[in-house]
């Protein structure tokens, strides 16, 4: 898939160029609905601020909540999918889009180091992939390995992030890029939902939780401008609409870089920045949140 998304990566990358990076106009700040994350400015010291990376692409399921790993995540496991809801997603378009789901769900399970409760979301994760052909040794080979290694929990996400690789070159091959764009769709939606539900309060949002939220404008657009290579199929249709109308609310604002701050590294598909600027009102954010909570609803029903 990251062949694929070389054009879809070099698209946005002059779009950022374009219109990301442009000088703030003098406006007015109020203080309830702006936050502002650049530290540039306010330091009185010569040191160099380390610049943080900003994923503008799109990344396996497994990896996706690697842009939430520096937060405090709470620990809920009432927000992840049940795994024993494998077992009724019989359709192609069911199956392939909680097989991103649980790869989100699995990365979540990491943070905490639930190694067993990995394994159990493994086995969901093989259901499905036989129920969309996937060979079933790109999953029991994985799952062997993992059955031996439960005390390092970094290999098993490892081990689960390669199988998920694994299945996206053998839906490539096969000419089924339409399902490997559901399943990156389908981990989108959950991390954007884990995040939104778990760390974003709207009545006194934390700024950096807000920014890395805010972030997901750029991936939201590469995600649409993947998607719009599979038009032939109904169900990328009409998910992709459901997107369009979440882009609404991420239009609503705009991040501002220093355009001598800001280096774009082409190869992983990042911004890197030692800050950014941005205004977001408290409605914006609900319903960004709100927008996220009725996608995933639907996503996950049987």
């Amino acid at each position: 898939m990251n062949k694929l998304l070389k054009s879809t990566a070099l698209i946005l990358l002059f779009t950022i160029v374009l219109f990301s990076c442009k000088q703030k106009e003098p406006r007015e700040i109020i203080p309830e609905t702006t936050f502002s994350t650049y530290k540039g400015d306010s330091s009185n010291t010569d040191d160099v601020m380390e610049k943080r990376e900003i994923f503008y692409g799109l990344l396996t399921p497994v990896e996706i909540t690697e842009i939430f790993s520096r937060l405090e995540t709470a620990y809920n496991t009432n927000m992840l999918n049940p795994v024993e809801s494998a077992d009724n997603y019989l359709s192609a378009s069911k199956a392939a889009l909680n097989l991103g789901i649980y790869g989100v769900d699995l990365s979540y399970l990491k943070m905490f180091d639930m190694n067993t409760e990995m394994l159990k979301y493994l086995v969901a994760v093989r259901k499905l992939s036989n129920r969309l052909n996937i060979p079933t040794e790109y999953l029991t080979e994985p799952l062997d390995r993992i059955e031996n290694n439960m005390a390092d929990t970094d290999s098993v996400l490892a081990m689960a992030n390669n199988a998920y690789k694994r299945i996206e070159d053998h839906l490539e091959r096969n000419d089924r890029k339409s399902t490997a764009g559901l399943m990156v769709l389908g981990g989108w939606i959950e991390a954007l939902y884990i995040s939104t539900g778990l760390l974003l309060d709207t009545e006194n949002p934390d700024p950096e939780v807000v920014q890395r939220i805010a972030e997901q404008k750029y991936t939201l657009n590469t995600l649409l401008s993947f998607l719009k290579n599979y038009y032939d199929d109904p169900i990328v249709v009409y998910y992709t609409k459901k997107l369009k109308f979440l882009k609404k609310y991420f239009d609503m604002f705009d991040i501002y870089f220093k355009i001598d701050d800001l280096e774009i590294d082409h190869d992983n598909r990042v911004l890197k920045a030692s800050g950014s600027d941005l205004t977001i009102t408290t409605e914006t954010l609900r319903n960004i949140k709100d927008y996220a909570q009725k996608m995933r609803k639907e996503t996950v029903s049987l």
